[in-house]
């Protein structure tokens, strides 16, 4: 059956068009745009790009922040049978930007005014731009068009070429492709994921067969627009259902941006938020600092109201089973006293995180199920359009630490290293089959050979799926842990749970390339090291050592004898130390456009740091290198 993302639109403007979709603060409030005005004004964005020559197959990229024009700036040029190439706000002209807009072929650009500056920096390289429509009120120069110029356009074309405009978008198939995705290059460079319009429409029904979307829903995307989790999540889904999507107030800075997603939460009042853990992260620092600050009394009720929802709780899947059942009239009064004003920080109607991107803490979601917004974990990537599996709302669906119910219809098996399916339970590599699968690389024949297999994306993640059907991640066959007699390990769940368990520390990358002892670079946390050694009167010399001694003290909770013993094996926890004062961020190139650590940059941008832990004097807590860096942290 043809499914395209205009045939998905169309149908929901038939049956929703009087509904609100889109929503946007415009003049202090946030104002509803209806389905049949978004294909209004997408049409009219279409046939200005026939307009001006853009023509079906032709490649048309956005850069620009989260908006109404953006949502409606990739309708309108599917419409006119083009390929959307998204990209990412935080993309720096020198290679990233100019590589991906060269390789992708892009011709015509849609950018928001914010953005304009990195495009008109590299202008003279980019020839094969033919067109600029930038988004948002701003002086043009020459080859630039104003999106409402565009649009005018688009209205003059269609009152004379209306229905053989239309027909392109009923004429686009299948098979055609809708995007190339550009993955964030963890490795060499970045490589374009060829996705097509049914590889959208089929994650779009995979994903309503776990998880249920009223038409009444609505949801702030707080995640960036050119993720494909941003646009099955939080677009197609809500299209396919005719709920509403609302976007975060832009400012003048990525900063200012940032600062307005708690207001806007608190104005849209959303039923469900997409998160990834360093978001999720971010709200749960937030909401245990307010707590702090009403006083000693406050924060030792909230911990002891945890403390009794996670003993409730159980995984989750065990909520109030068997003895639990007597903490329900307590669970009941802390949540009336105390999380409903945490939930009303969201705007009060918020019932759910829907949560991607990496692995997430157990401990991290225990928080939120405590509180009353559940974080469901779920797993997939980009070549996957992207979803594979997620827990959902129904409890028999969900169990803290797992990935959820694999969707449907979508094949999944777990193989080993001979490419053979091993029994349930046993580790291996993920593999899956469906129409979600990508078409394959974008002008990378060798990558796509050696991803899609026999009709099979080998996902190049560690997992299992254990007897009664949830997946679990254990991480990239990438990021193992060698020993030095040939034996594996997956950090990352280890690297969530300290850096999540621990107050001291904010980054941490273990590491172990068949070396003597498993080592790990780690960034502390400044201010919390500073208050506890404020607190303990420690002053002069004394800090950098003690701070050493904190740090280790962390990694030993873990040893037996410590409060988390038993949850990693031994062999593998870091019996060495390289502190250092510089945070792995996007600035230095070690954390990419989807905030996750890049595992390879961080080694080798403290390389020297590595070979210095392995030497003698290295694998000591307080060496030198350590010690030095600490006293810039800690004075």
């Amino acid at each position: 059956m043809k499914k395209t993302i205009i045939d998905l639109f169309e149908d929901s403007v038939v049956k929703y068009g009087a509904k609100t979709f889109l929503l946007e603060k415009r003049h202090g409030a946030f104002e509803p745009t209806t389905y049949a005005e978004t294909r209004e004004q997408a049409l009219e964005v279409g046939a200005g790009l026939a307009a001006i020559g853009v023509r079906p197959k032709d490649k048309v990229a956005i850069l620009a922040e989260g908006s109404n024009a953006w949502i409606i700036s990739e309708l309108g040029l599917f419409y006119a049978g083009a390929i959307s190439v998204p990209l990412s706000v935080k993309l720096e002209e020198s290679n990233d930007l100019l590589f991906r807009l060269r390789h992708a072929e892009v011709k015509a650009l849609f950018v928001s005014k914010y953005q304009l500056p990195k495009i008109r920096r590299i202008r003279a390289e980019l020839p094969q731009v033919e067109h600029i429509i930038v988004i948002g009120h701003t002086p043009l120069e020459t080859g630039e068009t104003a999106l409402g110029t565009l649009k005018r356009m688009g209205r003059s074309y269609l009152s004379e070429h209306q229905e053989e405009f239309l027909a392109i978008g009923r004429s686009i198939r299948n098979d055609d492709y809708a995007t190339i995705t550009y993955t964030s290059g963890t490795t060499a460079d970045p490589k374009g994921v060829v996705l097509t319009h049914r590889n959208y429409t089929a994650n779009v029904e995979q994903s309503l067969s776990r998880i249920d979307i009223p038409s009444y829903y609505r949801t702030l995307i707080i995640l960036p627009l050119d993720h494909c989790f941003a646009h099955v999540v939080g677009f197609y889904i809500m299209i396919a259902c005719g709920a509403s999507v609302a976007t975060v107030q832009v400012g003048a800075t990525p900063m200012e941006t940032l600062k307005n997603i708690p207001q806007n939460i608190r104005e849209v009042r959303p039923h469900f938020l997409l998160s990834v853990p360093a978001l999720a992260k971010n709200f749960r620092k937030g909401i245990e600092a307010s707590i702090r600050t009403k006083g000693r009394f406050t924060e030792g009720l909230f911990n002891l109201a945890l403390r009794t929802a996670y003993a409730y709780n159980g995984d989750g899947y065990s909520k109030g089973h068997g003895w639990r059942v007597v903490l329900w009239p307590a669970v009941k009064l802390f949540d009336a006293i105390l999380f409903r004003k945490v939930r009303e920080a969201f705007g009060g109607s918020l019932k759910f995180f829907v949560g991607g991107g990496a692995l997430l803490d157990t401990e991290l979601q225990r928080f939120y199920y405590a509180i009353g917004i559940p974080m469901f974990q779920g797993y997939g990537l980009s070549e996957a359009t992207p979803v594979i599996s997620t827990n959902s709302p129904n409890y028999h669906w969900h169990r803290f630490g797992s990935s959820g119910k694999i969707l449907i219809p979508l094949d999944l098996k777990i193989v080993d290293e001979q490419g053979r399916e091993v029994p349930r339970g046993q580790k291996g590599e993920i593999v899956i089959s469906g129409e979600n699968v990508m078409a394959g690389y974008w002008k990378n024949p060798e990558a796509t050979a050696d991803t899609l297999r026999d009709g099979w994306l080998h996902t190049g993640d560690m997992g299992y799926v254990s007897e009664d059907d949830f997946l679990y991640v254990l991480g990239r066959f990438k990021s193992l842990l060698i020993a030095s007699d040939g034996e594996k390990y997956s950090p990352e769940g280890m690297e969530e749970a300290i850096v999540d368990k621990s107050p001291y520390i904010d980054q941490i990358i273990i590491h172990n390339n068949q070396s003597p002892f498993t080592g790990a670079i780690v960034v502390p946390n400044r201010e919390a090291l500073r208050r506890e050694l404020d607190s303990r009167g420690i002053t002069g010399g004394e800090r950098a050592a003690k701070a050493a001694e904190m740090l280790g003290a962390e990694i030993d909770r873990y040893r037996a004898g410590g409060a988390y013993s038993g949850e990693f094996p031994e062999r593998w926890l870091p019996a060495g130390l390289a502190i250092v004062d510089e945070p792995f961020t996007e600035q230095n190139g070690l954390v990419n456009s989807t905030m996750k650590v890049v595992r390879g940059k961080v080694e080798e941008h403290f390389r020297s740091r590595l070979d210095y832990l392995y030497s003698p004097e290295g694998r000591n807590l307080k060496n030198a290198e350590n010690l030095a860096a600490l006293k810039k942290i800690v004075g």
